[in-house]
């Protein structure tokens, strides 16, 4: 079967993106619309954040060509996280460390030139030089290599179930080689998405026009006006005055001034998850982290603080990932009735981190310290920006650290969250968190393939972190999506990898 990408087109937002989000993507649909007769009309889309890097796919800005469907990838992911063919016809692990990947036939790039392996291969081989490497390939040895005209081997040091999720990441697009020209990557009219990206007005705005020549279905409207807008009041300014098709990221201050009609909200791979440091302080023990478990009530936290537009969080993964409900069983709840009953706390003193760049986190803590507070604990709250706060976080300095964490990384795989924050050499491990089951459960799950197995593995995993209350998740976060009245087919991923898609079209 032939899978066409539901790539967006939209893209971009505010100023003040945390190094820690977790962008992944939707997975395609069968061609659905876009038939020969195409829409003439063009979608205007107001973004939060500017991008960074001049629209490099070696940089997060990858995630604004992949969301304007400008650039595309060898594979892309469905909605249970496994790989699809999109540049890639097919692939099959010939070696333990070795895939081999079968290019498109008859796909063409922007700027006229045939796709072969031997672009795929110096698209792959530029991500994996990169400085600094881009974040779907931190710590992967990769090399890629045209072994045909048509066939790409990629090879791994180790052996990686993963190397065909890997490369669903917009930071391992495609391009032309035109595109390169020394340390410069330029995505303008060397992709091979739907949609050319034909001028970037520095941080300001971009246009892309329909191509003509895509090898899938015509998208079916004629072009995108991308305008970046930082301000979140000004962006649902623009959707209320009807000046903007589809807006990114409104407020939630702001949603109640909105049309109900006009408003999404889309679930986020997000969690808000208080830390608890297991190795010193207080919360080494285990009795005094279930008396923190037990303190808080996340339903007020997500009245007051995110009026009522984020999900209570019993568990690490929410409902972004469907399927994690769904492999949940007696088996696992059987896991957690184990824990330890609560510990007296009155007069327990404890300090309280977080930071400001994410505005609802301050707010939050608030809440918190009054809860903790209310069960006997007395609480000292430290707050700053992140770049502030993260050397101490990690090196264990506060008792307890408020953190909003993306739960899927670029893999759209929850073993890398879970491993780079639970395991005992992980690399973000806020609660300095060790426990040999919990490290024998996560290798177990990063050893399997991608699919039913893993997907088990994973929640069998979780169990394991939620058992021993080194972290407890509050609440998973919302993204507000805004489409103006005539909108018709705007993707709303959790992933952040679509946002119009060629499908989409704003009825006249």
């Amino acid at each position: 079967m032939t899978h066409r990408p539901s790539l967006a087109l939209v893209a971009v937002s505010t100023i003040s993106c945390l190094a820690l989000s977790g962008c992944f993507s939707t997975g395609p649909s069968e061609s659905t619309a876009a038939t020969e007769e195409t829409d003439d009309g063009r979608i205007s889309i107001v973004h939060m954040q500017p991008p960074r890097s001049g629209l490099t796919p070696l940089s997060d800005d990858a995630f604004k060509l992949s969301r304007w469907s400008a650039a595309e990838t060898l594979v892309i992911l469905d909605d249970l996280g496994e790989a699809q063919p999109s540049l890639a016809s097919e692939w099959e692990q010939t070696a333990p460390t070795e895939w081999t990947f079968t290019v498109r036939d008859g796909v063409s790039f922007h700027d006229g030139t045939p796709l072969t392996a031997e672009d795929v291969a110096r698209s792959l081989t530029a991500a994996a030089g990169a400085s600094p490497t881009p974040r779907i390939l931190d710590g992967v040895d990769l090399t890629a290599a045209a072994t045909e005209e048509m066939t790409v081997t990629v090879t791994t040091a180790v052996e990686d179930p993963l190397v065909p999720q890997r490369m669903s990441s917009p930071q391992l697009s495609i391009l032309a080689a035109g595109a390169y020209d020394g340390d410069t990557v330029d995505a303008r009219g060397t992709g091979t998405g739907p949609f050319v990206l034909t001028a970037l007005d520095g941080t300001s705005s971009a246009t892309l026009d329909r191509n003509e020549d895509y090898w899938g279905e015509l998208a079916a409207s004629s072009g995108i006006d991308v305008q970046f807008v930082p301000d979140g009041t000004a962006r649902a300014a623009a959707l209320r005055a009807g000046t903007a098709d589809v807006v990114e990221s409104i407020p939630v201050s702001q949603v109640a001034q909105i049309d109900e009609d006009l408003v999404f909200e889309v679930p986020m791979p997000r969690t808000n998850t208080l830390y608890l440091n297991t190795e010193s302080g207080p919360f080494a023990d285990p009795a005094v982290r279930a008396a923190a478990r037990e303190a808080i009530d996340r339903a007020t936290i997500v009245a007051n603080v995110y009026e009522g537009r984020a999900d209570i969080a019993e568990r690490l993964l929410g409902p972004a990932l469907p399927w994690a409900a769904e492999e949940r069983d007696a088996g696992y709840q059987g896991i957690l009735e184990h824990r330890p009953e609560p510990a007296a706390v009155d007069g327990v003193r404890i300090s309280l981190g977080t930071f400001t760049d994410r505005a609802e986190l301050p707010e939050v803590a608030v809440h918190l310290e009054q809860q903790l507070e209310a069960a006997g604990f007395v609480v000292e709250q430290d707050v700053r920006e992140y770049q502030f706060i993260e050397a101490d976080a990690l090196d264990g300095a506060f008792d307890a650290f408020i953190l909003s964490r993306a739960t899927v990384l670029d893999s759209g795989d929850p073993v890398a969250y879970m491993y780079s924050d639970f395991a005992c050499e992980g690399s973000f491990n806020i609660s300095q968190f060790c426990d040999p089951a919990v490290d024998e459960a996560l290798q177990k799950a990063a050893a399997i393939p991608a699919g039913a197995e893993r997907r088990k593995a994973i929640i069998a995993a979780e169990a394991e972190i939620l058992a021993r209350d080194a972290a407890i998740p509050m609440l998973h976060e919302r993204v507000i999506q805004g489409e103006a009245a005539g909108v018709d087919g705007a993707a709303r991923d959790p992933r952040e990898r679509s946002l119009v898609t060629g499908d989409t079209r704003v009825e006249q």
